[in-house]
């Protein structure tokens, strides 16, 4: 998987990703060299190889960073009926699974696009008051350069693609 040329489709990937599993794991290695693993709902991938998350709640990603800027993202598409028709067909159509290859960059405070894209994603529920409470005052994003992409291949089940 060419990061440059596949792009759209990575992006597409993680889009459905999202709406199926609503958070990426980034994984990450510590000041002693220790892997760790961290659930993001606020992963947003721009057009150019780069992205951003919100940093509200993470704490080992930043101390992560310092030490260490690479990270490994896995999104995994884990829709019920992709799933389920895949198994049925034994093949899947697009693969179930993507990892994306990168370094952390600089926090930062977002920008109203930024906090505009978040509110989109999390429109649906902006009734409820979980939304306010776990989205509404995000300001600081975390920037993120791609540098590779990654299928996850499952024997028979993606020999085609």
């Amino acid at each position: 998987m060419d990061i440059k040329t596949d792009w759209a489709n990575i992006r597409k990937h993680f889009n459905q990703s999202f709406q199926s599993n609503f958070h990426v794991s980034i994984a990450s290695v510590d000041s002693e060299n220790k892997p760790t693993v961290t659930p993001i709902g606020t992963l947003f991938l721009n057009r150019n190889q780069t992205g951003f998350y919100f940093e509200k709640y993470p704490s080992k990603l930043p101390k992560s960073a310092k030490a260490n800027k690479n990270i490994c993202i896995l999104g995994v598409n884990s829709s019920t009926w992709f799933w389920l028709k895949s198994l049925y067909r034994v093949k899947f159509d697009r693969y179930p699974a993507v990892k994306l290859y990168g370094e952390l960059g600089k926090s930062r405070k977002a920008t109203k696009i930024e906090i505009d894209r978040l509110n989109r994603r999390m429109k649906v529920t902006r009734w409820t008051k979980g939304n306010q409470y776990l989205w509404g005052d995000m300001t600081i994003v975390r920037e993120v350069i791609f540098t590779k992409g990654e299928t996850v291949n499952i024997g028979k089940m993606t020999s085609d693609l």
